[in-house]
């Protein structure tokens, strides 16, 4: 069964970008449970560009979907979000001068931060996941480290500019899904740049259960409307 995590980041985005109180992105949750997601993504960046730590308390107290914190390996970050206690969390890289996050975790040149990031979260019954490149070794380190489970970083598929880039990066993230799942324990998601056009090429991985998806169909609800939007992405999933 493939999930479906709809990412909130840019409805609070759009509210920053006047400092009002609108769009809430609590009202888009509310919106997403009812058009069927599986789960709410969020990121809590340093610089507080949109998501608020407010935003986090009140969306884990009304929704009864899972919901899921991406954060940096800044014990600041996971001091707070240890104390959130959302059901999930994913470790992600961050730069504070970034547009978006621009590759995966290097949890093999970090290995003591990220390592002690999970200690302290999965102490407060946080379900962990890493948010990687899809290579063997970085797959290894993520289970040594005591994941639960690891998100491939699909930027340089969402970005493949031919047929033949984006069959190599596909064929990439198939041998690193099966890898994983012949071999260990670990749930598999997916996730960054995924739209309406390209995630139909990326939908029949079995391996992956869930996608966490937020520009593009924040994008798309300009339109459509988000419960529009939602349910246009899930078909396209093929989520139950």
């Amino acid at each position: 069964m493939v999930r479906l995590g709809v990412n909130l980041d840019h409805v609070a985005t759009l509210r920053e970008a006047r400092k009002v109180n609108y769009p809430s992105p609590l009202k888009a949750a509310f919106i997403a449970e009812e058009a069927g997601a599986d789960g709410i993504t969020m990121h809590l960046r340093q610089d507080r560009r949109h998501i608020q730590e407010n935003d986090i308390a009140d969306v884990i107290k009304h929704i009864s979907l899972p919901i899921n914190i991406e954060l940096a390996i800044v014990p600041e970050m996971v001091n707070i979000v240890s104390e959130l206690k959302p059901h999930h969390c994913c470790l992600v890289p961050e730069r504070v001068s970034e547009i978006t996050t621009e590759g995966g975790l290097n949890i093999i040149e970090f290995e003591n931060e990220t390592g002690a990031a999970i200690e302290r979260l999965k102490s407060k019954g946080i379900f962990v996941s890493l948010f990687i490149e899809p290579e063997l070794e970085i797959i290894e380190k993520a289970v040594k480290l005591g994941a639960d489970a690891i998100e491939f970083n699909t930027s340089l598929y969402s970005d493949s500019k031919t047929s033949e880039e984006r069959n190599i990066q596909i064929e990439r993230i198939k041998k690193a899904a099966k890898f994983t799942a012949e071999n260990y324990n670990l749930e598999i998601h997916a996730g960054h740049g995924l739209n309406y056009t390209n995630v139909k090429f990326i939908r029949d991985i079995p391996e992956i259960i869930e996608y966490n998806i937020g520009h593009s169909i924040i994008a798309r609800s300009v339109f459509s409307g988000l419960y529009n939007a939602i349910i246009e992405m899930r078909k396209l999933l093929r989520c139950s």
